[in-house]
């Protein structure tokens, strides 16, 4: 199974990942980070699977209806032709949004008398056990999970087990978790699919596009809409666990939950697209977690929920995603010290009291957590961390997370300027401060090169953020060195790596997909625009069919590795599409 042929569907409570061959092979229920209702992702033989595809097991051909999230799979053969249409229902109700945690599926001829298979088989999370199927008239309700769990259909509930059938007319199948659908199956679910496409090309009309890479940008503003929870304003850093960051390499982990960092760059894609629900959702997130704690002992990433107990634990019985193990459950990042999540967290916030569309979320409370979140930044700022890649070997003090460090005072003295003038010295010394460490300790003269760690000689991707976050002039010439610096030594096959160094599961093997898109914001960052566009259509050429990014990618194999789809790949394709794209004034 390639990642590159699986799609998503969702609604900002629950997803699905869906094969070309018309399987559910990654379900978890009632939210993102619960255990898996259907996992063949990670175990074909004993993970559960939902599958609605041809009776002789051929692959169909997917694709988006028009800037939805809805993904239609068409099959095809000499007896005729089907399709499924597969959606996680949203649509505004009674002044809300509708998004219950379920999951329908309408199967459709299209020419003959096509011969279909269905199979529902839930397993019961990471016990993989079965659990009892009761049938009713036209439902099967799955018993020993947390809440109740049915499938509702029209099929024959005979047929429902794998055996194939003639399919003549349209058929619908809904999986519902909670209260049952009590309605008329048929008008319940045509409604809902025609609600749930309005919605979401509605949404897609209300967001901002460069006039280059339309589609990719409106594919990626869709799939990162969906690392939404919505009902707390979290922003999920991947839908799943545990796909390996490349063959044989061990690294994988439970990506399944809000790293604030991640959120912060989400925000940033956001805002370009002009979509500001999200950001004060996770506004309000952020303050939920903050107040906890006085002294701003902050996790580097919770649960949806906000919790932060997520101890890490491999299961040994789990076969893993193409045979690769560990399979991973919880995320031992969130007992690292990150050092640089109080620069992301102020850029965050820095927003509401610099926008005025976000007037209506300042406050004293708000202004105070941002000052102690920029205090906390400057008390911490040169300290050894695990950094922005989250070595699992000896931390050293991270340029990343001291230049993160250096945006949050410099920020907060631009804020302070006009809303709390007594505290702008403070901030601006601080910055200043910061930054002359960062210029005495970062700077490598042999290299002519900034590097990723104090008094280090590794090059790191994450030093072009300097010209994003404005560290240094745009001419200034050691911004341009370390960006010659970083594309000469970390570029493999037009791919940019993190690093090339031991990180305690050997050197990485595969190129880091966001990187690749932060070397297309820096070179536009620093004027050098006609590169800038030229390294966004080399990317732009070996983009998956569906638009769907991995976190990794290896440019040898064009294999996509790493959870998926990855929240972090999204946000670089746009902003880097922004920032690479003319304006459209400049080509209407």
């Amino acid at each position: 199974m390639n990642l590159e042929d699986l799609a998503l569907i969702g609604n900002c409570q629950c997803s699905a990942l869906i094969s070309r061959g018309g399987e559910l092979v990654w379900c978890c229920l009632p939210r993102f980070d619960s255990e898996p209702v259907f996992a063949s992702l990670l175990d074909s033989e004993q993970g559960g699977r939902f599958a609605v595809g041809a009776a002789d097991g051929r692959l169909g051909v997917q694709r988006y209806l028009e800037n939805t999230n809805v993904v239609e799979t068409t099959f095809e053969d000499d007896a005729g032709a089907f399709r499924v249409l597969d959606f996680a229902p949203r649509f505004s109700l009674h002044d809300r949004t509708f998004r219950p945690a379920q999951i329908y599926r309408i199967v459709e001829p299209l020419r003959g008398t096509p011969r279909v298979r269905v199979l529902c088989d839930p397993h019961l999370g990471w016990s993989r056990a079965r659990p009892a199927a009761l049938q009713g008239s036209h439902h099967v309700e799955f018993e020993g999970f947390a809440s109740r769990l049915r499938l509702t259909t029209d099929i024959p509930l005979s047929y429902l087990g794998g055996p194939a059938f003639a399919l003549t007319e349209r058929r619908h199948l809904a999986l519902t978790w909670g209260a049952p659908l009590e309605e008329p199956l048929r008008p319940v679910c045509e409604r809902f699919l025609s609600e749930t496409v309005r919605y979401w090309q509605r949404w897609v009309k209300q967001c901002n596009i460069p006039p280059r890479y339309q589609r990719e940008v409106i594919r990626s503003a869709l799939a990162l809409k969906l690392h939404c929870f919505e009902d707390t304003g979290a922003i999920v850093a991947s839908m799943t666990t545990s796909i390996p960051e490349a063959p044989g390499s061990g690294r994988t982990w439970d990506y399944r939950y809000c790293w604030l960092r991640d959120a912060y760059y989400a925000l940033g894609a956001f805002r370009l697209l002009g979509q500001f629900e999200e950001r004060e959702q996770f506004v309000h997130y952020l303050l939920d977690i903050a107040t906890r704690s006085r002294e701003l002992a902050l996790s580097p990433l919770y649960c949806v929920n906000g919790r932060c107990d997520l101890d890490e634990r491999v299961l040994a019985e789990w076969p893993g995603f193409a045979g690769e193990r560990p399979v991973r459950v919880g995320n031992a990042a969130a007992g690292h010290t990150q050092l640089d999540i109080f620069g992301e967290m102020v850029l965050a916030l820095a927003p509401v009291f610099q926008d005025d569309r976000f007037s209506a979320e300042r406050s004293s409370t708000t202004l105070d957590l941002l000052v102690r979140l920029a205090r906390k930044a400057i008390e911490v700022a040169g300290r050894p961390d695990a950094g922005i890649w989250e070595y699992r070997t000896e931390w050293t003090p991270q340029t990343f997370s001291s230049l993160m460090c250096w945006a949050a005072s410099d920020r907060v003295a631009s804020i302070a300027r006009v809303h709390a003038p007594v505290l702008v010295r403070e901030f601006e010394d601080a910055a200043a401060r910061i930054r002359d460490e960062i210029l005495a300790r970062a700077w490598n003269s042999q290299l002519h090169s900034f590097v990723g760690q104090y008094d280090g000689r590794e090059l790191d991707a994450s030093l072009l953020q300097m010209a994003s976050l404005r560290f240094l002039p745009r001419d200034d010439r050691r911004l341009h060195d370390t960006i010659e610096a970083v594309r000469t030594h970390l570029t493999r096959d037009g791919w940019l790596q993190r690093y090339d160094l031991d990180d305690g599961f050997g050197r990485p093997t595969v190129a880091f997909v966001l990187c690749s898109f932060w070397m297309v914001e820096a070179l536009a960052a620093t004027g050098r625009d006609d590169e800038a566009r030229a390294a966004m259509e080399s990317i732009h050429a070996q983009l998956p069919r569906l638009g769907l990014l991995a976190e990794d990618f290896d440019p040898v194999a064009r294999r996509m590795w790493g959870n998926f789809p990855q929240a972090y790949s999204h946000v670089g394709l746009i902003r880097a599409a922004f920032a690479a794209s003319p304006r459209w004034s400049d080509v209407l």
